[in-house]
């Protein structure tokens, strides 16, 4: 490269890093101390904590994680990382060495330690592995179970491998063990666990007249959950009409979106409660 391409060929492979990058892998990529020099000068990158490059754009969330020397996690990195995640959450989510000290954790959400997955000490975005994980322990059942069945319906994670992990949380253990292909979402997901929370069983994905229906209470409840994609007018009259035939055959359905299950949980077990309080879920209530 020659001296006057030098700093765009740095800016351009800090970029390409997720905007952040250490100065020792930069020089291990062939930049020298004096290009650094130079694109900061010029104002094509920024120097944070001495030994990071910053490029314009980076992350707000990296930018963060590398200023307290961690790395995006949890919920935040399974955001960025296409996972589905309930979203809301303002806080950055950094996981730092348990060495760390005095960092301020303003807007911050520190998880002190490594998971099971040993990443490179200059990762600015956690491992998968070590997302769950932190995951496992930070969020509640519903939510954090959503984000691992996430990664397994979308084959970043292998249900069989992560059974096998050494996770020394017991949560993550947990978690482990029961997520599954079963929930069409990860709304349907934090569904299902709402429910469990009040002791009510739900089987899911059951096939009932020629179609599977989202949850079974008992056996004439039928629990259908709409997730986030819109419905077009034919889906939606394909819908209602499967619903029909269910009520005609005796069963009672129950149909909610993503935004009840989400924003309005206690109406929804309250609603499903006094479903199962008036023997909906029975062949006969015996009046």
């Amino acid at each position: 490269m020659t001296m006057s391409d030098a700093p765009a060929r740095l800016e351009s492979a800090i970029r390409a890093r997720g905007g952040a990058a250490h100065s020792a892998d930069l020089r291990t990529a062939g930049f020298s101390p004096h290009t650094m020099r130079r694109a900061v000068a010029a104002g094509r990158v920024e120097r944070l904590r001495r030994s990071w490059l910053i490029a314009d754009g980076c992350d707000p969330g990296i930018r963060r994680a590398v200023a307290v020397g961690g790395r995006l996690t949890c919920v935040t990195a399974a955001a960025a990382r296409g996972l589905w995640t309930r979203g809301g959450d303002a806080a950055v989510h950094v996981a730092v060495p348990r060495t760390a000290s005095r960092l301020s954790d303003d807007g911050l959400r520190l998880h002190w330690g490594t998971g099971p997955r040993p990443v490179h000490r200059h990762a600015v975005v956690d491992d998968l592995v070590n997302i769950l994980f932190h995951v496992a322990q930070c969020l509640d059942p519903p939510d954090a179970l959503a984000i691992w069945e996430s990664a397994i319906r979308t084959h970043r994670a292998d249900p069989a491998e992560l059974r096998r992990i050494l996770w020394r949380s017991t949560a993550a253990a947990r978690y482990a063990n029961v997520a599954s292909l079963l929930s069409d979402s990860g709304v349907e997901t934090r569904f299902v666990g709402l429910l469990r929370s009040i002791g009510v069983q739900v089987r899911q994905q059951v096939r009932i007249d020629g179609h599977r229906v989202d949850g079974l209470v008992g056996e004439r409840l039928v629990l259908q959950v709409d997730g986030f994609a819109h419905h077009q007018a034919a889906d939606r009259r394909r819908d209602l009409r499967a619903d029909a035939r269910l009520v005609v055959r005796g069963y009672t359905v129950l149909r909610f979106d993503f935004v009840q299950v989400l924003f309005s949980p206690d109406e929804v077990i309250a609603t499903v409660a006094m479903a199962i309080a008036q023997g909906l879920h029975l062949v006969s209530r015996g009046r």
